[in-house]
């Protein structure tokens, strides 16, 4: 039998837990995993697919606060607001614009630069030898704009990704439709931030990660936690819908739902449900060979083994709220836009809970003053591209080895 100390208890089966298990098993500890659904069911499902080492932008900027009443008062805007809701939103609201000083801002790019850098050749690391190889393909992630001073280079979003090293190429609307040609003419100009990678079934490539970690021992059981509960004797009982199961440590990598499982024990993150929406075409009729970004509604389109995805929109509303499928159609009819001879009838519309941080960086690291307790968790929309480096993070950190990349940016006790 492993020593208690060697087992773990991952709790959620998204695709950071996944890593994590895989990383921990390597590290020889026994993992299980706890989720409600089974591996990558959840936010991980239906994602963009897009693996962006170059994603170093942060989500909040020096004067962004002036777009969000026009993008939340738009229909067809990148962020939705249930007005209702607001009351609840205003204090990470608050933080949101506070991780905008231009004194955070750098900080946080390199912080994101240094999760990220690596992503695509981790994945073609985890993938090797299971079969999945070929979900992982080199891409350029391109981005779109109707008006061409958005592909301005010396803006910010632009100068901060030249300033950390990011191949990025600035191209007009007619040679972007060399590369795309199915993209509409409305386009003036984009950029190309090349050296990318994509993935073209990001559900499936988390169950080829998930089997491959079972044959390495871990254990996924099906199983809703409601409760964490610290004993005297410094372990850990988790509470589900159907028993109580003991253990000697644990990892929440439980995504949106992460707060509320921390809240009873005194521990309080300021983390809210980024809801986003897609619309898979199944029978598309155009093939993208590249990610592409809208700039202007904030979306990306990427081809897929099951069709054309297209995923974005960021909705505030808490995460118990019923989802409103009409920000998907939003996104349907801004795809027609995007690529006028797409066929849109037949079209699937789905919603994930993103877990969103105001500072856009995820906690990762021990939990203060509760010993045997780590997450990994807040990763908002870059959950695919950061869960192999946040896997081998906390697999150094629990078995008490240096860490990849300097962990104090992500620690939970930043706020």
């Amino acid at each position: 039998m492993p020593q208690a100390d060697q087992q773990i208890a991952v709790i959620g089966a998204g695709i950071v837990g996944i890593c994590c298990a895989l990383e921990l098993s390597r590290a020889g500890y026994t993992v299980r995993v706890l989720d409600r659904t089974g591996p990558a069911e959840g936010a991980s499902l239906g994602n963009a697919g897009v693996i962006s080492p170059w994603s170093c932008v942060p989500q909040s900027l020096p004067g962004q606060w002036k777009q969000i009443p026009r993008w939340t008062l738009n229909p067809d805007g990148p962020v939705a607001l249930r007005w209702r809701y607001l009351p609840y939103l205003l204090p990470w609201i608050a933080r949101f614009l506070a991780s905008a000083s231009r004194s955070r801002v750098d900080g946080i790019a390199d912080a994101l630069f240094a999760l990220n850098d690596r992503a695509p050749d981790l994945y073609r690391t985890l993938v090797r030898g299971t079969g999945g190889e070929n979900l992982i393909r080199e891409s350029n992630y391109i981005h779109v704009f109707r008006d061409s001073r958005h592909a301005d280079p010396s803006s910010l979003q632009w100068r901060m990704r030249l300033a950390r090293g990011v191949p990025l190429k600035f191209v007009t609307g007619n040679e972007v439709r060399e590369i795309e040609p199915a993209l509409s003419r409305e386009y003036q100009a984009a950029v190309l931030i090349q050296s990318q990678a994509r993935c073209i079934n990001p559900g499936r490539l988390g169950k080829v990660l998930a089997q491959a970690a079972r044959k390495q021992g871990v254990v996924f059981e099906t199983t809703e936690v409601k409760e964490l509960v610290q004993t005297p004797d410094d372990m850990w009982r988790i509470r589900t819908t159907d028993r109580s199961i003991a253990a000697s440590q644990l990892l929440l990598a439980g995504g949106a739902w992460s707060a509320r499982l921390l809240a009873p024990l005194g521990i309080h993150v300021p983390l809210e449900s980024e809801r986003g929406y897609h619309t898979v075409f199944s029978n598309p009729g155009v093939t993208l060979n590249n990610s592409i970004l809208d700039g202007d509604h904030k979306f990306a389109a990427s081809s897929m083994e099951v069709g054309l995805r297209c995923a974005g929109t960021a909705e505030f509303a808490g995460l118990d709220a019923l989802p409103d499928y009409q920000r998907a159609r939003v996104i349907a009819r801004l795809a027609k836009r995007m690529l006028p001879e797409l066929n849109i009838s037949s079209a699937s519309e789905w919603m994930g809970s993103r877990p969103a941080t105001p500072d856009s960086l995820p906690c990762i690291g021990s939990a203060p003053q509760q010993k045997g307790l780590f997450v990994a968790f807040g990763h908002g929309h870059l959950g695919l591209t950061q869960a192999p480096m946040t896997a081998r993070m906390v697999a150094a950190i629990i078995s008490g080895a240096e860490s990849p990349i300097d962990p104090r940016p992500y620690r939970l006790n930043r706020f």
